[in-house]
């Protein structure tokens, strides 16, 4: 068979990145080509050494302490969580939390005297004293260690404090051989007089900065120079070597970055190889995520063609066996060598980062994964491998890298007669079945052993074990007599022909990721070159298009004179022109929309539901073009050019499932025309999510898009019109606001407003539809915010910063989720805010029709004239940290800088600076409560970060943020559709979230619901002066609601407060809480990527006027959503009703009376307010909605309708990345299935 070519061969590596894993693994199966005698002899040869390791001495420390405690005991995970943070703590607050909260649940107690380990024994005696300090128990419980536990009371938490400090330093000697390299060295004497070699590595984070990568450049150099002194031996396979993460030589090393990293790292990682060389040692390149394969090996060829390492054997690359591309990257790997007449070492192992990669896939929405979704499966790929390897030991040393006793045992079946390579192990892991291996079989061995302090290693290390799922792999079981040996070293291609598919049916396909009745958006695979360049041709055909937008009436375009639109990026480029709407546009708009609606509404939501996904399929189908005019209209980089389009196609997915299950009750219906306004900074996500929920809740639509967009909201609109949306429902009408936006939103026809953009609009937009519209018309407004994310010292720096560059700059700091202000621990901001100014300094301003921009333009002069404004004005007041110079020749683009400036506190901020502009402002340990306090003061309540490893902390945040979306050890930006539902409360937002399951609703009413009498009042000729007396009950009102609010149980209080009543009153609240049937105040997981904990939650929205002569079901509905009442004008059953709330020992203030009837006056004054519900029929309803309107502040809403209690709640999402420790216990446990 002829040789492949370099090209061909890399084109079989890519086009393996995803592939069927069914063919995959049986290709492999069919490579390994082992008999059933021959698996079965590897079997036992396995099961003796499993045997055998069990009667040894010393079978390892590491393997002993996994054993006692698997990382699928509470006592585990809390043990590597805190070793993961406790060691870079400084101040003695956080750490004392940090212990208190992950020793003190767990049971100790249960693991005392059951190990072999004197170490793990004493672990255990020392954590079961700290955890009863900790967390004493009132019961007495455990009094076999009662007079130590007082002892260690009396000593206090200074002495515990220390105590688990040391142990965690004991904990990291294990994992790490040294603090620097000479330490290392010197503890390697002791193995290598054993026979054993090493290689060493300068493990740790990727760098996250210039100066991180010249940090570990210098270390690298500095050790190779340390090694070199102890070189020994001529043969290259003798000496000790060094071990290179390329990610940690450069802050970008990231495919999107490959011109530039190979300019820099190729010379950079060359002078680390020739000084290796010299020193006649070996020099391997680490693995690292699959998206950074290919780069590797561009860098590895470019290296290794160097003529003037010819004779030098010492070269070597990490392959990992858990992805279907790994027998290719050897093919490859052996090819070049040959070409290039080297021998290179190639060290084998499953792989590092399995979870990463599935979660990756999943958020992406990929075709499949790049790995295998069973252990088994990988092992089989080992094999495979580890066959491959040994048949190429002439220009291969292979290095198998395992703790694996059935892939030791079958490496040596294969191998019989071949002695040319040799096993490797983790330092502190595997060192039993390395001792029998080397004494029985006389194999050469390397420990792979990581070199740095603890503070910083042990972190990265805690996380890599948790992520390789130690406690479902062989290391686990492998001292557990209650397994049997043959069942710890498993045939694993008998194993994995057993299950009913080769793929994991556990783990959804990304796809599949929330199951059949919703497709999840398909995303783009750019880190394969061969996607990415099929990619770039396709776009080319629209870098020089121009789009047309018109008025688009009754399905037919208007004609006039147009004006062009111009790309933020470069004003010379022209993306198209727009012609505006007048007002005959406006007028004749909406007498067909109102025409139309009836026929639409009468139309089976099924049918409804069916075209939204047609449009879904239409973006999917179009996405290339969207995203080209993405980016030259709107300024969108590559990255959130297609995570709009995959938004927009998930919001058509999930508001077409949420219509077929709204429709099984047959309750609700379309209220009639709705107006929808869109921004410019999302201008076909928020546009399209915008309409098709008006649409398929049975509503026409009249779609205003952003000044700045109307391009690629036309072609939105072509499209639904392609996909079936009749003409005669759905109108465009692009424009200004001032004109075609107020004319809208003030038709007294208009029966719904949908809008997203500043709150001062909004607040305009609501006194519009007050003198104009239906008094029940809602208004649904998503506004601004000024979002926050709070950085303790637990939190780890580098995962922090990578989280704040993203939250703040992406999308050059125009979304509305964008992080404003980042207030960091006192302790750590020197550290956190040095490394953000490095990482800052790494980022690439441009044209983002370049894959390699990170941010863009801003939209328009206006908002770079009033971003740069700001800036000069902080600067000026000596504030500046740090801020990029925009791009050269920027004056030919909308280009600012990112900056970030030094505040005291939030509160400075007068409103949102809707860019690329972040403020730092630092707060004691002691007051990260406060600090959450002083956000929800400014009002706006949109998105809130926290990065912390404390979780009592996240849940005492969660109590008092009142904000919509609340995001844990992660980015705080890109909310995902029916996996964290979108919009704030207070300034930000009216509510109900985008995305979520409330927000349908809102477009609807119910089918029978009849139009409420008018009512003429004179009441309230002017304003009256809100007495003390109402104030006092509003301030209690207030105080008690907070309460309540946090109660489950309010419906079975609530019950049997009614029963107590008279039969009137009874009667009354019963049916009320009867008709709420569906509400549930538990918090709801949401399906979404794995290692993501979602979660929505129900809040009360705070205190709501309930009047009239429904008073009693307005408040029953009231309290039980978590809200506190005021009554007013309410029947005489009321009093009867608070005497029984005050005597069933609820909080003080859940409900009272106003002492004056109610009027237009109150409603318009009274402050603190969150609602108001009038009985229908009882009130003179526009007065009461332009009262409302007339408020400062938040916008509240106007209740009529008493049967239905979402008016009623405030929805917030909690987002925890809960693999920010490392480790994902769910999927591990889906991968042993």
């Amino acid at each position: 068979m002829p040789e492949k070519k370099l090209s061909i061969l890399r084109a079989d590596i890519r086009n393996h990145y995803i592939t069927d894993e069914a063919a995959a693994v049986r290709k492999l199966i069919d490579d390994l080509d082992l008999s059933d005698a021959a698996r079965q002899a590897i079997v036992d040869k396995a099961a003796r050494l499993v045997a055998d390791l069990r009667r040894a001495d010393d079978p390892g420390v590491m393997e002993t302490f996994l054993s006692e405690y698997g990382l699928t005991t509470e006592e585990g995970v809390a043990l590597m969580c805190l070793a993961e943070a406790l060691l870079r703590v400084p101040d003695e607050i956080t750490m004392d939390a940090l212990i208190s909260d992950k020793i003190a649940p767990a049971d100790w107690s249960k693991h005392l005297g059951h190990s072999s380990s004197p170490l793990v024994n004493a672990s255990t005696w020392g954590l079961m004293l700290t955890g009863k300090v900790v967390h004493p128990l009132g019961d007495g419980t455990l009094d076999v260690v009662g007079q130590l536990r007082k002892l260690v009371r009396r000593v206090g938490e200074p002495v515990i404090r220390t105590a688990v400090s040391q142990s965690m330093k004991v904990l990291g000697h294990q994992f790490v051989l040294g603090r620097n390299i000479n330490e290392a060295m010197d503890r390697a004497r002791g193995m290598e007089k054993k026979g054993y070699s090493y290689s060493y590595d300068m493990l740790g984070e990727a760098a996250r900065t210039a100066e991180d990568a010249q940090r570990y450049f210098m270390a690298y150099s500095k050790a190779i120079s340390s090694i070199s002194e102890r070189i020994k031996n001529l043969d290259i396979r003798s000496n000790p070597g060094i071990s290179v993460k390329l990610s940690a030589l450069h802050p970008r090393y990231e495919y999107t970055q490959k011109k530039r990293v190979l300019d820099e790292m190729v010379p950079r990682l060359s002078s680390l190889v020739f000084q290796a060389k010299n020193a006649g040692m070996g020099f391997n390149i680490d693995a690292e995520e699959a998206d950074r394969l290919d780069l590797s090996l561009d860098i590895i060829e470019a290296v290794l063609s160097n003529p003037d390492l010819k004779g030098w054997d010492g070269f070597g690359v990490v392959v990992q066996a858990y992805g279907p591309r790994a027998t290719y990257v050897i093919d490859w790997l052996y090819a070049l060598s040959k070409k290039l007449n080297r021998k290179i070492m190639v060290r084998l192992v499953k792989g590092a980062y399995w979870d990463t990669e599935i979660k990756l896939a999943q958020v992406m929405g990929y075709d499949g994964y790049p790995v295998f979704t069973r252990k088994m499966a990988t092992d089989v790929s080992y094999l495979a491998c580890a066959k491959k390897l040994l048949s190429m030991t002439d220009h291969i040393y292979p290095q198998f890298a395992t703790h694996n006793a059935h892939s030791v045992a079958a490496i040596l079946e294969m191998a019989k007669g071949n002695g040319d390579f040799e096993f490797q192990r983790l330092h502190g892991m595997g060192e039993g079945l390395h001792d029998l291996v080397m004494n029985q079989n006389k194999n050469r061995c390397r420990i792979y052993a990581p070199v740095g302090v603890h503070e910083d290693l042990l972190a990265y290390l805690v996380r890599r074990l948790l992520e390789n799922g130690a406690n479902s792999s062989f290391v686990n079981q492998v001292l557990d007599e209650k397994v049997p040996p043959k069942k710890v070293v498993r045939d694993p291609v008998a194993a994995v022909l057993e299950y009913p598919s080769i793929a994991n049916d556990r783990i959804p396909l990304p796809s599949a990721l929330y199951g059949k009745a919703r497709a999840n958006s398909s995303g783009i695979n750019f880190p394969n070159p061969a996607t990415l360049a099929d990619f770039d041709k396709a776009r080319s055909d629209f870098k020089t298009f121009q789009w047309r937008a018109a008025p688009r009436i009754n399905g037919k375009e208007v004609e006039g004179k147009f004006y062009t639109v111009k790309n933020p990026s470069h004003f010379s480029d022209i993306v198209g022109e727009c012609l505006d709407a007048t007002e005959k546009d406006v007028a004749d708009a909406i007498t067909v929309a109102v025409s139309g609606a009836e026929n639409w509404c009468n139309k089976p939501s099924v049918e409804r539901a069916a075209i939204l996904e047609r449009i879904a399929d239409l973006y999917e189908a179009h996405r290339v073009e969207l995203m080209a005019l993405l980016s030259r209209e709107a300024g969108k980089s590559l990255m959130d050019g297609i995570s709009e389009v995959r938004e927009a196609a998930d919001f058509c997915r999930y508001y077409a499932l949420r219509a077929r299950e709204d429709a099984a009750n047959g309750e609700m219906i379309g209220r009639g025309l709705f107006i929808c306004i869109s921004p410019w900074n999302f201008p076909l996500a928020i546009f399209t999510g915008q309409i098709v929920a008006a649409l398929v809740a049975g509503n026409s639509v009249i779609a205003k898009p952003a000044e700045q967009t109307p391009l690629i909201a036309a072609r939105a609109v072509e499209l639904m019109l392609e996909a079936g949306i009749p003409g005669e429902v759905l109108q465009f009408l692009p424009g200004d606001g001032a004109i075609v936006g107020a004319a809208l939103v003030s038709d007294p026809q208009v029966q719904g407003v949908c809008f997203t953009g500043s709150t001062e609009t909004a607040q305009r937009i609501s006194r519009a539809m007050a003198e104009n519209a239906d008094p029940e018309a809602p208004l649904i407004a998503e506004t601004g915010g000024l979002n926050a994310m709070i950085v303790d010292s637990s939190a780890l720096p580098e995962q922090a910063v990578r989280d704040i560059v993203a939250s703040a700059f992406q999308s050059a700091g125009q979304r509305c989720s964008a992080l404003r202000v980042l207030y960091v621990q006192e302790d750590v901001a020197e550290k956190v805010t040095k490394m953000l100014d490095g990482a800052m300094a790494e980022l690439r301003i441009g044209n983002p029709w370049d894959i390699s921009v990170d941010v863009g333009p801003v939209i328009d002069e206006e908002a770079k004239a009033m971003i740069e404004a700001h800036c000069n004005k902080l600067e000026s007041e000596g504030k500046l940290i740090w801020k990029l110079p925009p791009p050269k020749g920027g004056g030919k683009g909308c280009y600012v800088g990112p900056a970030a400036d030094r505040i005291g506190d939030i509160n400075e901020l007068e409103r949102e600076i809707f860019g690329p502009v972040l403020h730092i402002a630092t707060f004691k340990a002691q007051d990260v409560n406060k600090v959450v306090e002083k956000i929800n003061a400014t009002g706006y309540g949109l998105t809130l970060g926290l990065h912390t490893r404390v979780d009592t902390r996240v849940q005492d945040v969660c109590d008092l943020a009142h904000v919509g979306n609340l995001y844990v050890n992660r980015n705080q930006i890109g909310a995902v559709v029916g996996v964290q539902p979108f919009g704030g409360e207070g300034l930000s937002g009216t509510g109900p979230k985008a995305g979520g399951p409330l927000y349908l609703r809102r477009f609807m009413k119910l089918r029978d619901h009849e139009t409420p009498p008018q009512v003429d009042s004179s009441e309230d000729a002017g304003d009256v002066t809100v007495s003390k007396e109402t104030l006092a009950l509003v301030i209690e009102a207030q105080k008690a609601q907070l309460k309540w609010d946090r109660q489950d149980d309010r419906l079975s209080l609530l019950r049997k407060v009614a029963a107590k009543l008279g039969d009137e009153a009874a009667s009354e609240m019963t049916t009320a809480l009867e008709r709420a049937a569906d509400y549930d105040p538990r918090p709801r997981d949401l399906v979404g990527p794995t290692g993501e904990s979602n979660r929505l939650s129900l809040h009360g929205r705070g205190v709501i006027i309930c009047a009239g002569k429904n008073a009693l079901s307005l408040s029953a509905l009231a309290l039980l959503t978590g809200n506190t009442v005021l009554l007013a004008d309410a029947p005489s059953e009321a009093t009867e009703v608070i005497a029984a709330l005050e005597k069933s020992k609820l909080p003080k203030g859940l409900i009272a009376s106003l002492p004056v009837p109610l009027s237009p006056s109150i409603v318009r004054n009274l402050p603190s307010l969150s609602g108001v519900a009038l009985s229908a029929g009882d009130y003179e309803l526009v007065r009461y909605r332009q009262a409302v309107a007339a408020r400062e502040g938040a916008i509240i809403p106007l209740i009529t309708n008493g049967h239905s209690w979402d008016y009623m709640v405030a929805e917030r999402a909690l987002s925890i990345d809960t693999t920010a420790s490392g480790g994902n216990a769910k999927l591990l446990a889906a991968n042993e299935a």
